[in-house]
This record gives structure tokens, C-alpha cells and sequence, in this order.
């Protein structure tokens, strides 16, 4: 796969930024840090190049001088709120963030808990971190967030949430996902850090949109199709360029909520540091890109994928409609189609002249390979092994799983596990190639091929299962589905 971002320049260069504003503020910094610190699986597909715990091991560089912060909304606790992309609810995703984070080296045994009103679910996990000695702090909400700023900087605001007692010059606070409170977290430590006379200063790490790219290149548009359920939009910086005469790109709701931010600051610091958004910024992404076609391109193909994704929510919730409209108005911006992949027509073709669920997937020299259903294999069990079998160099025709290998995973699920679907999903399949490769070195030259998956398209002409979709994200495999399924019914699992 061509990459097109510098992984090694990006740490080297983001971390000595970041040295920079610490030493701006008098040596202590509140790092906003927006989007994933961890598992940015986003910045990986439109990036090629940047992996997806980038940002984590840049940290590791300012370790020594480090600790980390984790926000958390009271109320997403109260409903088990889930991310989307693993599936956890975001209390549990908090234990696993700070496990990540000391794992790593960092020092990360904090929790603040905002718009703390008494809800119960939230006192109990309190009690509950608290017992395994992680340290709790609780936000309260204010009336008047965030236009008075009268009563927001003052004892009855920010004077009266729980101090977060920080020991090291750089405080990343960072979160399980958006609307998490890490912004007024940020600004309340300000004003408690003043109140004792320390000097401390803010600053916000948000990777998209990239502020030195033009406003319609494809990876900023990728970005505002990856949220268009939030309704984010690209916008120039007016302030920046107001100030500077410089155009910036930023996003939306940044730009609406600075002069309030702003005004904060100068009410807490006597003056505010920033003129725009953009100053806030710490983000050396733009600074590291080393082929700006090879990223362009991942950029469209992203933006395909984020329609396809919510054209699936739709079909199986019948929410997202607005948001899938957004999409397809960003697709005509970056003059890309739902054909844009040829494995797209490659997986409709192979459905069509088969009549059953196909799929396809553009391989890393190009070739576009195809998987069809039978009587054992699923769709997406049978591109599986055509592709292992094509980046392995095994020729099609030659059979790398035995049906001695086979066959027992498929009565297993129909005698024993009562399943009406006797076909083996992709894990099942893997499951039945390990096997196989005992006695068969060519199905161990297909599993040892799977790492040249990581990163290829493939596209289903049908809406796959949940197990089968979880393998290929699994193997860094990108997904994509027609919005219908594959039979007809009410309840599809």
C-alpha cells in the first residue's frame, strides 16, 4: 500500500509543539486533546501512513512531564452510552483508556465526572473507581453555559467544581467520545490554577479538520462526512483571518464558541493569548504529509466508505437519513460516486450472475478479487480465502481448508447450536484454515498473508453480519455493504 503521511516526523515535530506551548504558559499546560488519543483508525484510512496509536506514543515522548486526565459526562453514564466503533459503553472505555495510558508509561489516575446533578448510575461508579483507588473529581453543571460568563468565571461557576490535584507540567485531558465536558474541564482548571497563583495556560490538539489544508481538500472533506451526524461543518477561520490575513480552515462550532472562550480567558488571565481558534491549536498534522495525491485519494475513498456506513444505519435503523444526505452532497464536492471502488460493481456483478450474496476486494497490486456464497461458505468466508489464497501466490483452483475441516463446524452449528444458517463465518473459516494448516503448509502460507490485507476495500452487495464485519475490521480490512439484507423480514441480526 503507498503511504502518503511521515509517522516518525509527525511524533518528533507534535511533540516539540507541544514543549513549545508548555513553555509559552510559564510550564503548565491543559491539553485539550479532540477526537481519538488512541485507536484513530480514521486518521489511518485518509493518512496513509499515520498509525492509529500515533498520538499516544508521541506522549510517551513528553512521559516524564505527562499525566493524563479523563472526562467523562454524568449523564452518558446514567444511559450506557456505547461507542460506536468497539462497542463499549463509555464508563467501561474510561478503565480501558487509563489502562492503555499506564501501560504506555503515563501517569493516568484521574476521573472527572461533568454535569454531575446526583444521578445514581454515576455516584455508584464513583464509589466504585474510587474503591480501586482511582482518584474522582466531579463538574457541576452552570446556568448560563457558556454565554455567562459573569457567573461561569466566578465562586458560583468554575469555584465550584472539585479541584483535579495535577502534579506534571502537561495535563492532556482527554475523553471516551464528544460532548464529554474536557473544554470547560480545561477552563475550570484555569481558573483554580489563578485563584492559587499559579501560571498555566490551554491549548486544544484536534487533528481534523487539518488547519493548513484547503477547506475543500479531500481529507477535510472526509472529516466533515465521518461527522456529519454531529453536523460539523468546515468553515475558514474568520477570526485568523481577520487578525492575520491568513486563510485557516476550522471547523464550525470551534468558531461559533471562541469570542465566548476568549472572554473566559481574559476574565480568568487578564488578557487572552489567542486570537482565533486556530491559535488554540497545537495540530502538526498538515506539516507531515509526504504525498499529497496518495492522501487526496485516501480522502475519497473515505468519504464513499462514511456513505456506505450510513446508508447501512439507515437500512437498519431508519435513523441517519439527514445525515446520509449530507454525505452524498460532500461525495459531489469531492466529484466521487458509490461506484467510486471497482470492487463496488465487482461484488454487484458476481451477485448478479450467481443470484446469492457476493462480495469483492481491491487487493494491494490493484487486482480486484471476488467471493461468492455456497452451500458452506458465506460471502464474506469465500472472498476471505480467495484473497489469502491470491497474496499467498496459491492458485485458485487449489483447496486450502479440507472439508474434514469444514464440514464439523457446520453440523456443530446446526445439530448442537440450532442455528438456521449452516454457512461458516470468516472467523469460522480462519478457525477451520488454522487447522487445516497443521497437516497443510499452504493454508499456513495463507494465514501468515493476512497482515498484506490491512487496508484493502472490500464491498458486499448485501449487509453482512456483525461477526463477519468484526473479523475483517480485525485484519484492517475496510468494509462497505449495500444498504439491504440479505432476506426478507422484520428482525435481522
Amino acid at each position: 500500500m503507498r503511504t502518503g503521511f511521515d509517522n516518525d516526523k509527525y511524533i518528533k515535530l507534535q511533540a516539540a509543539r507541544i514543549r513549545e506551548r508548555i513553555n509559552q504558559f510559564g510550564g503548565k499546560l491543559y491539553l485539550e486533546f479532540g477526537g481519538k488519543l488512541f485507536d484513530d483508525y480514521h486518521a489511518s484510512r485518509v493518512l496513509p501512513g499515520f498509525e492509529p496509536d500515533s498520538k499516544v506514543r508521541m506522549l510517551a515522548q513528553l512521559a516524564d512531564d505527562a499525566e493524563v486526565v479523563i472526562v467523562i459526562n454524568a449523564e452518558d453514564i446514567e444511559h450506557s452510552k456505547r461507542r460506536s466503533d468497539i462497542g463499549i459503553t463509555y464508563d467501561e472505555d474510561t478503565l480501558r483508556l487509563m489502562d492503555i495510558y499506564r501501560d504506555m508509561g503515563l501517569l493516568a489516575n484521574s476521573v472527572v465526572i461533568t454535569h454531575f446533578t446526583g444521578q445514581p448510575h454515576a455516584e455508584a461508579w464513583q464509589h466504585h473507581l474510587e474503591d480501586m483507588g482511582i482518584r474522582c473529581y466531579r463538574h457541576y453543571l452552570i446556568d448560563g453555559y457558556p454565554t455567562n460568563v459573569d457567573l461561569i468565571v466566578s465562586d458560583d461557576g468554575f469555584g465550584k467544581n472539585d479541584y483535579v490535584e495535577t502534579t506534571r507540567p502537561l495535563v492532556v485531558v482527554t475523553a471516551p467520545g464528544p460532548g464529554s465536558g474536557k473544554l470547560a474541564t480545561c477552563l475550570s482548571q484555569l481558573f483554580h490554577e489563578h485563584k492559587r497563583g499559579v501560571d498555566a495556560g490551554y491549548a486544544k490538539f484536534e487533528t481534523f479538520p487539518v488547519w493548513n489544508l484547503p477547506l475543500k481538500h479531500p481529507v477535510n472533506i472526509a472529516y466533515e462526512a465521518a461527522t456529519a451526524d454531529l453536523d460539523d461543518r468546515n468553515i475558514i477561520d474568520p477570526f485568523h483571518l481577520e487578525a492575520y490575513n491568513i486563510g485557516t480552515v476550522n471547523y464550525n462550532r470551534d468558531v461559533e464558541t471562541f469570542p465566548v472562550v476568549k472572554a473566559m480567558m481574559e476574565r480568568i488571565m487578564g488578557e487572552s493569548p489567542y486570537q482565533s481558534p486556530t491559535d488554540m491549536g497545537v495540530n502538526m498534522v498538515g506539516m507531515c504529509i509526504s504525498d499529497d495525491e496518495v492522501c487526496r485519494e485516501a480522502g475519497r475513498n473515505e468519504i464513499v466508505r462514511r456513505y456506505y456506513t450510513t446508508a447501512e444505519q439507515v437500512a437498519r435503523t431508519g435513523i441517519g437519513s439527514e445525515a446520509l444526505a449530507k454525505i452524498e452532497l460532500l461525495m459531489n464536492q469531492a466529484n466521487v460516486t458509490v461506484d467510486y471502488s471497482p470492487a463496488h460493481q465487482a461484488a454487484l456483478a458476481r451477485d448478479k450472475a450467481t443470484g446469492m450474496p457476493a462480495g469483492a476486494m481491491v487487493l494491494p497490486d490493484g487486482t480486484v478479487m471476488t467471493g461468492k456464497t455456497n452451500d458452506i461458505l458465506g460471502a464474506a468466508s469465500s472472498l476471505l480465502l480467495n484473497a489469502l489464497k491470491y497474496v499467498a501466490g496459491i492458485p485458485d483452483d487449489e483447496y486450502i481448508v479440507s472439508d474434514e475441516a469444514l464440514e464439523p463446524i457446520s453440523r456443530l452449528k446446526t445439530e448442537h447450536l440450532h442455528s438456521s444458517n449452516p454457512r461458516l463465518h470468516s472467523d469460522e473459516t480462519l478457525i477451520a484454515l488454522s487447522i487445516s494448516s497443521a497437516t497443510n503448509p499452504r493454508a499456513a502460507m495463507a494465514i501468515e498473508a493476512a497482515k498484506e490485507l490491512h487496508g484493502c476495500d472490500a464491498y458486499f452487495s448485501v449487509i453482512i453480519s456483525p461477526t463477519d464485519e468484526k473479523l475483517y475490521r480485525d485484519l484492517g480490512i475496510n468494509v462497505c455493504c449495500e444498504p439491504k439484507f440479505e432476506r426478507h423480514g422484520y428482525y435481522h441480526r
